[in-house]
């Protein structure tokens, strides 16, 4: 029996509006998702590859670096100086971010549509001014960081090489 299909939106605002109403600490502990992360992450990532605003929240496809199988995670794009960009939040220790290394940079992006990218590493000391624009744009990102949107550029390079950013390039 197939679920109506008013019923997946509906579900996903639903979840949204929880997740913004809901303490950090219930979705991430020790800079890892909780099981209720993870299944918020799950609804998220349906909700974005269906292409349904806002538009930078994406959903990053990547194969798992043991398992093979391929894993849906949803980020926010960050957008500097005419190039797009994914940030980890959880910092180094990010499954996708492993994954995306092991897999050689090789994945997919999907909004709407499915989109085969590769995702250049971007140097420490050249992450600061995207790691602001990240920070102006992913409210749910703010609790993982020690600075804010507001704070000078010289804040976000002392911490640039703990969160790891990704260039998209389309392939």
């Amino acid at each position: 029996m197939r679920r109506p299909a008013v019923l997946v939106p509906i579900v996903v605002v639903l979840v949204v509006i929880i997740w913004f109403l809901l303490p950090n600490r219930l979705f991430y502990q020790r800079r890892r998702p909780t099981r209720f992360g993870k299944i918020t992450n799950r609804a998220m990532a349906r909700y974005s590859a269906l292409g349904l605003p806002p538009g930078w929240w994406v959903t990053l496809e990547v194969r798992g670096r043991s398992s093979g199988r391929v894993y849906p995670t949803t980020l926010v794009r960050a957008d500097h100086d005419g190039e797009r960009y994914l940030v980890s939040m959880l910092g180094e220790g990010a499954a996708w971010v492993r994954n995306v290394r092991a897999a050689g940079g090789e994945a997919v992006i999907r909004h709407g549509r499915r989109r085969k990218v590769r995702l250049e590493e971007v140097p420490a000391g050249q992450r600061a001014p995207i790691l602001k624009a990240y920070l102006r744009r992913a409210y749910g990102g703010r609790p993982h960081f020690s600075v804010s949107p507001e704070d000078p550029i010289a804040d976000f390079e002392r911490i640039a090489s703990e969160y790891p950013v990704f260039r998209i390039v389309e392939s």
